[in-house]
C-alpha cells in the first residue's frame, strides 16, 4: 500500500509533536500534524483519518473533549481509531476515553516503539473495520460458486488469460454481452492474485444515480453537500491494497471519467469537498457490455480513459459461440438449484437437453441459469422434460436467424421475470427479494424503477 495508514497527531508541545510525527512517518504512515484541538477539529471535518493520536491536556480543547465530539458526530464506521496521550493519567480519564470509543492510551513519557506498536495495531483494526462494514453492507449478495464452468476453447482462453493477468497489477477491461459472467472473471482474477487477502470492492456504475456516483467512488467530507453530516470513505479508499470492479463502466458521465483518469494515472483522488489528495494502491478491473471504442469515436467516452482501462482486454464469448458449454452449465445449474430448492430433480430428458443446445441464449449464462432454476421448480418428476423449459422468447429454429432482433427484448423479459418471482417469493420484502436474486438492495431498487414495479410493501408486491 502507499502507506501503513493515515494518522493525525495532536499535541500543543511542538517538540513532542514533531518528534512523534517524524517517527510515525519513518514507520511508513501518512502523518498530519495539529498543534491544538481546534485545528484538529477542522482537519477531522475535512478528511478521513485511520488513527487519531492526541494529547489530553491542551489549553483550548482537551483530548477527551475531542474524542467526545467524535463520538457524537461521525458514524462509528467513519471515526478514526483513537490513541490518547497524557502526562496526567488517571483512572477516571482513561475510563472516560475508553467509554467514548478510544482504542488505547499512553502515559507520558513513553517509548517511541510503544507508540509505533499501538498505532500499527490501530491501523490494522481500522482497516478490518472498514472491510467488515463493507462486507456487512454486501452480506445479502450470495456467492456460492467462484469457479468458471465450461470446456470450450473460447472459455479456456479466457481462463488462461486471467491466470496470467492475476499475477500482475495491470488494469483489466472485461467485455462481453449481458449475462456472460464478467463479474465471475473479475473475482477469479482477484482470488488468484497476491492481493486476494484484501477486498475486492464491486461497484455497479449503472445502479448508482449520477448525483451520487462521485461520492460513492471517491468519498466525501462533512459539509460537501446537503446531507453530508460526516466524512465518508468511497469505494476506492475501501479497496486500497486490493481490487475494485467498476461494472458497467460505460455508464459513467464525463466529469466522473475525468476523476477516474487521475486515479488510473496517478493512483490518487480528492474526496468530494476536500482539497487534499488521497493516494491508493489498487488494481482496477472494469467491465462493460458496450463497445467502448465505438463510444470513443462517438465522443461519449473519453479516449484517454479508454486506453488506460484497456491495458489487458479480456473478451468473454457469448454462449451461442460456445455451445459445447451448454450441457455442462445445465448440469451444474441443475445440481445447484435442486439442492437450493430441495427438489428431487436430477437429470434432463434428452429432448430437453437438445432444446437447450439449439437455443441461442441471447441472455447468455444468466438466462440459462434462470431457465434451469425455473425448470427445476416446474418439473413434475425427477427428470426435466421439454415442457419444463419455459420462458424462451424465440423458438430454437427461429433463433439462429434473428437472435439480434430479440436480444434486448429477451434480456429485459428475463430480468423482469426474475424480479417478479423474487418479489413473489419474498412476499414483497425488499431485503429478502434481493437475497433471492443474489444482488444488493440498491441494485434491486434499480430494477424496480427500471421496470416500474409497484412498491414492494404494497398489497400486490409482484407488480401484477
Amino acid at each position: 500500500m502507499s502507506s501503513n495508514g493515515t494518522v493525525l497527531v495532536v499535541d500543543d508541545e511542538q517538540r513532542i509533536l514533531k518528534a512523534l510525527a517524524r517517527a510515525l512517518r519513518e514507520d511508513g504512515h501518512e502523518v498530519t500534524e495539529a498543534a491544538d484541538g481546534r485545528t484538529a477539529q477542522h482537519l477531522l471535518a475535512a478528511r478521513v483519518f485511520d488513527v487519531l493520536v492526541t494529547d489530553n491536556i491542551m489549553p483550548d480543547l482537551t483530548g477527551v473533549e475531542l474524542v467526545r465530539e467524535l463520538s457524537q458526530g461521525a458514524a462509528p464506521g467513519e471515526r478514526p481509531q483513537v490513541v490518547l496521550m497524557t502526562a496526567h493519567a488517571t483512572v477516571s480519564s482513561a475510563i472516560e476515553a475508553m467509554k467514548l470509543g478510544a482504542l488505547d492510551y499512553l502515559q507520558k513519557p513513553f517509548e517511541i516503539d510503544e507508540l509505533l506498536v499501538v498505532v500499527r495495531r490501530a491501523v490494522e483494526l481500522q482497516r478490518l473495520r472498514n472491510q467488515h462494514r463493507y462486507l456487512l453492507s454486501e452480506r445479502d449478495e450470495d456467492f456460492n460458486h467462484y469457479g468458471i464452468v465450461g470446456r470450450s476453447k473460447g472459455l479456456q482462453d479466457v481462463i488462461r488469460t486471467l491466470e496470467r493477468v492475476a499475477e500482475t497489477r495491470s488494469t483489466v477491461l472485461i467485455t462481453g454481452e449481458t449475462g456472460t459472467g464478467k463479474e465471475l472473471v473479475a473475482r477469479a482474477i482477484h482470488d488468484r492474485s497476491a492481493q486476494r487477502h484484501m477486498p475486492l470492492i464491486k461497484v455497479n456504475c449503472a445502479a448508482i444515480p449520477d448525483t451520487l456516483i462521485e461520492s460513492e467512488l471517491f468519498g466525501h467530507v462533512r459539509g460537501a453537500f446537503t446531507g453530508a453530516t460526516s466524512n465518508r470513505k468511497g469505494k476506492f479508499a475501501l479497496a486500497d491494497g486490493g481490487s475494485i470492479l467498476l461494472d458497467e463502466i460505460a455508464t459513467l458521465g464525463q466529469s466522473v471519467q475525468a476523476k477516474l483518469l487521475r486515479v488510473l494515472q496517478e493512483r490518487e483522488f480528492e474526496p468530494l469537498g476536500s482539497e487534499k489528495a488521497s493516494r491508493v494502491d489498487v488494481r482496477v478491473i472494469a467491465a462493460t457490455n458496450r463497445d467502448l471504442a465505438a463510444m470513443v469515436r462517438a465522443g461519449t467516452f473519453q479516449e484517454d480513459v479508454y486506453y488506460r482501462l484497456n491495458v489487458i482486454p479480456i473478451r468473454i464469448p457469448p454462449l451461442r459461440e460456445r455451445r459445447e458449454d451448454i450441457p455442462v452449465l445445465a448440469e451444474h445449474f441443475l445440481g445447484k438449484h435442486a439442492q437450493r430448492t430441495g427438489r428431487a430433480v436430477d437429470q434432463f430428458d434428452p429432448a430437453a437437453l437438445a432444446l437447450l443446445e439449439r437455443y441461442d441464449w441471447p441472455g447468455n449464462v444468466r438466462e440459462l441459469e434462470n431457465t434451469i432454476e425455473r425448470a427445476v421448480v416446474l418439473s413434475a418428476g425427477p427428470v426435466i422434460g421439454p415442457d419444463a423449459i419455459t420462458g424462451l422468447r424465440t423458438s430454437p429454429a427461429a433463433s439462429a436467424s434473428v437472435p439480434s432482433l430479440r436480444l434486448h427484448e429477451n434480456i429485459e423479459w428475463v430480468e423482469r421475470e426474475t424480479v417478479r418471482r423474487a418479489l413473489d417469493g419474498s412476499r414483497g420484502v425488499k431485503k429478502d427479494a434481493a437475497e433471492l436474486m443474489g444482488i444488493s438492495q440498491r441494485a434491486l431498487s434499480y430494477y424496480l424503477a427500471k421496470y416500474r414495479f409497484a412498491d414492494p410493501l404494497a398489497p400486490t408486491p409482484s407488480g401484477t
